[in-house]
């Protein structure tokens, strides 16, 4: 005995549409955070040619020519990468960091910074002092890779008044 079904197409609901920000947002066409804040993004890509250590492109992107002078900018991201080099550097005194973490099981970090960890707070007194002196005046704002899971530099261009 088998058993015959029949299928029927099931009607569409009809949805409420979407707003315009939703959409663009949905599609990937647009950024919300950019039609709200009135700012842009730039962001600068890690280098893998060279393997997987954190490592930044120094080139200049086009959209920050004119905005800030290009020896200004690979400088900064040089150091960046030479800060990054230093983190994860293995050197004796790392080795024995982990064999002390291992043996404590760990519990020696709830009392101790790592080298990285102190490595990356040099990074962030970096960035602030370059944004001081360097990018905020131009009206850029560099955030710091750690915010970005170290994928990416992100540049924010701010929208001051007296910029068209």
């Amino acid at each position: 005995m088998s058993v015959k079904t029949t299928s029927k197409p099931v009607p569409k609901k009809s949805l409420p549409p979407r707003s315009k920000m939703a959409q663009n947002t949905a599609t990937g066409t647009g950024t919300p955070s950019n039609l709200q804040t009135g700012f842009n993004k730039v962001f600068i890509q890690r280098d893998y040619s060279e393997g997987t250590a954190v490592k930044f492109h120094t080139r200049l992107p086009s959209e920050l020519e004119g905005l800030i002078e290009r020896h200004a900018f690979e400088s900064t991201i040089t150091r960046l990468n030479e800060f990054f080099a230093e983190a994860e550097k293995g050197s004796c005194s790392t080795y024995c960091e982990g064999c002390i973490g291992c043996i404590t099981a760990y519990l020696v970090y709830m009392c101790s910074e790592t080298h990285y960890e102190k490595t990356l707070r040099k990074i962030s007194k970096f960035i602030a002092s370059q944004n001081e002196r360097i990018y905020n005046p131009k009206g850029l704002q560099m955030i710091d890779p750690t915010y970005r899971g170290l994928r990416v530099i992100e540049i924010s261009i701010l929208d001051r008044p007296g910029r068209t």
